[in-house]
């Protein structure tokens, strides 16, 4: 099975994927997606939505995401040819091109995001918390400034503006919806249905060996799919770094900014109080609350009683699955941990003492104090040296900014480039030929500096570029345009996807003049024996389940949940071959069932619904838009 085979097979995890990736970066942390606040050039922009630009740098990190996450789910196997074939940059910038529609028809719809907002939605991101509380405002931009790329408070927090902008558009647009008790019903049904299946595969996989293809073949396959093997435009680059850590060893920092920076930001260096408890749960959900209570209390007689043992009372009879393998050890924990009723019990308590049943939502609770630890604070010279490197760290990214910019008025040409670097001991590294997509050598994936070298001349050279290291100035030095390659340099991948073909072909062959035989047998397994063919059991699955030897399948899963128990199916095609199934097993849904799970299925078919109202509100929103794209620079960016 191929790649593409596998990941189209897949497709419903991709989409989501992606969708996934979209949200965590509009969200919370790559700033300037749809905009650039660098003045693009008109060679940057890939679209336009209502003059606002959609840049060739906003395109390639969403870009890079989305692949660093299918390389991350498919063991790095993924290449590069294979994500085009899918057609993720054309979604990718479909959906930066629906993003900035959202935000202008939100606008259009006179919906506004105050300051307070987008302040109560920055100080919940854990990655601003410490203890449970904000880091403060000094903590918050270093944060910011040491993330890559850095980045101003200003940059950060327009995307989480602009993501809010669109949820205040659906929310007005589709708050109003809601879905019926037979809908859910209807849907829990689907969804938890449950059949046990007997599989016959027949895969394209065991025809592989079978196959053969001529040079004839071979040529008209690829003359047929030419696009299909398209590579990519390329540049070669050449980049002079100007590195902060060499700045850095240059920096001293007075003992007086060091005391003053611990002061102005103590509560880095505090820990709460905290305390070590143990705990008897005796849950109350579903019970009768009056027998579950008398039960506590004999329980709180036996661990008050001299001599108790504590820890083997919560293994016998406490209820929290978690921990009562522990004797109910919950470790340490500082407020705003536990529930509140449990919390203010337990900070109440002495070392050793044993508490009275505490009632929670959970149930009752029998407390045991372990230990406590007091609010501590480190000190100044416990954290001198961190500290220390902290300040060190945000001068030199000051001072190596600084010294950047300086250059700018110098480096105008290659040249300049060559006699600068050589004058400041800067690193030059010259690259081979890379793609738009690809990391630089020596500083990685850099979406914004790959977006400028690909829209710009030889000869040309970038001002001063941040990166994760430092600053950089680039220029190229070669190119090589997007062209099909001559068959020779792609025979190999050519001839692999032609007789993948032809063995699925096979397979569809093999498994229609063996189904009818299936189908009228007396004895299903001896029939399948007989062909030399294997039975693959399942368990009980529900739809989406995946199926030996042909993963999850939307086929199979139509025709089994259609059959009646005991039937037998005819040839199902599938991406990797054809199978017929017999439903050895069907196990329906409850009335019972069906009440447990339906309001927790309500929220996400509501949910469904109003995604769905949206999207085709934005559509028609859309065509009262002006949108351009200019598929010129599309086409050098993505190859085609």
């Amino acid at each position: 099975m191929t790649m593409l085979d596998r990941m189209r097979r897949h497709k419903g995890w991709l989409k989501w994927s992606l969708a996934l990736v979209v949200l965590t970066f509009v969200v919370f942390y790559i700033p300037d997606f749809l905009t650039t606040s660098t003045g693009a050039a008109p060679s940057e922009v890939l679209a336009e939505v209502e003059g606002e630009p959609i840049t060739v740098g906003a395109f390639t990190r969403r870009y890079n995401a989305q692949v660093n996450a299918y390389r991350s789910a498919y063991g790095g196997q993924i290449k590069d040819q294979l994500i085009k074939q899918l057609g993720i940059d054309r979604q990718i910038l479909n959906q930066l091109v629906d993003e900035e529609a959202m935000v202008a028809e939100s606008r259009k719809q006179g919906l506004t995001v105050s300051d307070v907002e987008i302040r109560e939605r920055i100080l919940a991101l854990p990655g601003f918390q410490q203890n449970g509380k904000f880091v403060g405002e000094q903590r918050y931009r270093q944060i910011l400034q040491f993330s890559n790329p850095p980045m101003t408070t200003a940059e950060f927090e327009r995307s989480p503006r602009r993501a809010l902008q669109i949820e205040k558009l659906r929310s007005a647009l589709t708050g109003w919806m809601s879905v019926s008790d037979v809908e859910v019903a209807a849907e829990f049904r689907k969804r938890n249905e449950k059949v046990k299946l007997d599989v016959v595969p027949v895969t394209a996989e065991a025809f592989k060996n079978q196959v053969t293809v001529n040079d004839a073949e071979i040529a008209a396959a690829f003359e047929k799919s030419k696009e299909r093997y398209r590579i990519g435009e390329k540049r070669k680059i050449k980049y002079a770094l100007l590195n902060v850590e060499q700045v850095r060893q240059t920096i001293t920092v007075p003992e007086t900014e060091v005391t003053a920076f611990y002061q102005q930001n103590i509560t880095q260096y505090q820990t709460p109080a905290q305390v070590r408890a143990s705990h008897i749960l005796f849950k109350t959900e579903g019970k009768d609350e009056n027998a579950v209570k008398a039960k506590a209390e004999e329980v709180l007689k036996l661990a008050k009683a001299p001599g108790a043992d504590f820890a083997a009372l919560a293994k016998k009879y406490s209820e929290d699955e978690s921990n009562s393998a522990n004797g109910g050890d919950l470790d340490y924990f500082g407020r705003g941990r536990m529930v509140a009723e449990f919390e203010q019990a337990a900070f109440a308590m002495k070392n050793g003492d044993i508490s009275d049943l505490v009632k929670t939502a959970f149930g009752f609770h029998i407390i045991k104090m372990v230990d406590n630890k007091p609010e501590s604070t480190r000190p100044v010279a416990e954290v001198r040296t961190e500290i220390e490197d902290q300040l060190k760290w945000q001068k030199a990214q000051a001072e190596a900014e600084k010294i950047a910019k300086s250059l700018e008025a110098t480096i105008k040409t290659p040249a300049d480039l060559d006699r600068i670097a050589a004058e400041r001991k800067m690193q030059v590294t010259e690259t081979g030929l890379v793609l738009l997509a690809e990391p630089i050598q020596g500083i990685g994936s850099q979406p914004e500096l790959s977006g400028r070298l690909f829209g710009m001349k030889e000869g040309d050279v970038t001002p001063a570029m941040r990166v994760a290291t430092g600053w950089v100035f680039a220029t190229v030095t070669g190119r090589q345009d997007a062209y099909i390659p001559k068959l020779d340099e792609v025979k190999t991948k050519v001839t692999d996807d032609l007789k993948q073909e032809k063995a699925v072909e096979m397979a569809k062959q093999r498994a229609a003049a063996i189904a009818t035989e299936l189908k009228s047998a007396k004895d299903f397994a001896a029939a399948a024996k007989k062909a030399g063919l294997a039975i693959k059991p399942t368990e009980l699955i529900t739809r989406g389940s995946a199926i030996p030897d042909l993963g999850i399948s939307e086929s199979i899963d139509n025709v089994a949940f259609a059959l009646p128990q005991g039937g037998v199916s005819d040839a199902i095609t599938t991406p990797t071959g054809t199978a017929i199934i017999r439903v050895a097993e069907k196990v329906n849904v409850t009335d019972t069932e069906i009440a447990a799970g339906k309001d927790q299925l309500r929220e996400e078919m509501v949910n469904q619904r109003r995604d769905k109202f949206f999207g085709a509100y934005m559509q028609k929103a859309k065509q009262g838009l002006k949108i351009t794209t200019r598929e010129d620079t599309l086409a050098r960016v993505i190859g085609s």
